[in-house]
């Protein structure tokens, strides 16, 4: 897994009539939105068995994302801690790590956000995905990018990327950490990539808007196949 926001309670809920679960969530960061799914994921709540490893960098003073997610999930905040869940959570710290699980191949690398970010890339059996969720363009039409970024995406055959605001949005939001489509696209370009999906979209971007967007995308990058990520998106890396 990519992260663990809400749609961990419908993706965990595929797992509830299975034998013993033990899964692994590659975290980009701690903030709220892409941690809030932990206390209601299914196979935590449903057995002893049940195990999920979390790697995920650590914050800039040293502090965990377990002390992170222990400050969080208890009262007031939350009725329960991670220690009251029936299933266990393991959390791993990391930074520009290269690591396996199983038989991918992991790297983790720091990327520009607000606070330490980790973006990821994973190769599998000569397939590549890279998933940079929360990436913090220079400044407003500002095309460059770090050592790190490009190590991440250089070739892979699907890169899945932060692209939440249009140029008139990034206008005003240039430094909340995040980028506009038309710095996704270039990123994907300027790293050879094969196919993009446009990730962390704006919450007021109606789907018709995110169609146009794409479509727009698409005739700017005859390189790059683009489309919008959604829930339930199925696709093959082949």
């Amino acid at each position: 897994m990519f992260d663990i926001g809400t749609g961990a309670r419908y993706f965990g809920a595929e797992f509830l009539d299975g034998g013993p679960f033990r899964g692994t969530c590659l975290l980009s960061h701690a903030h709220w939105d892409h941690i809030q799914g932990l206390p209601f994921f299914p196979p935590l709540l449903r057995s002893r068995q049940n195990q999920l490893d979390i790697y995920a960098p650590a914050q800039a003073d040293g502090t965990t994302v377990g002390d992170v997610v222990d400050r969080m999930l208890r009262p007031p905040l939350f009725p329960v801690g991670v220690d009251s869940f029936p299933g266990s959570v393991v959390f791993h710290s990391i930074a520009d790590t290269d690591f396996a699980l199983g038989d991918l191949q992991v790297k983790s690398r720091l990327i520009p956000h607000l606070g330490n970010t980790c973006g990821y890339r994973i190769d599998w059996n000569g397939r590549s995905v890279a998933y940079l969720s929360d990436h913090q363009q220079p400044g407003i039409d500002v095309y460059t990018t770090t050592d790190n970024v490009r190590e991440l995406c250089d070739g892979v055959d699907l890169l899945i990327h932060d692209a939440q605001y249009t140029r008139p949005e990034f206008e005003q939001r240039s430094n909340w950490g995040h980028c506009t489509v038309e710095y996704a696209v270039w990123v994907a370009q300027e790293c050879g990539v094969r196919n993009l999906a446009l990730f962390h979209h704006d919450p007021t971007h109606t789907d018709d808007a995110i169609d146009d967007i794409v479509v727009a995308a698409n005739q700017c990058s005859a390189a790059v196949n683009v489309f919008a990520a959604s829930e339930g998106l199925r696709f093959t890396v082949a």
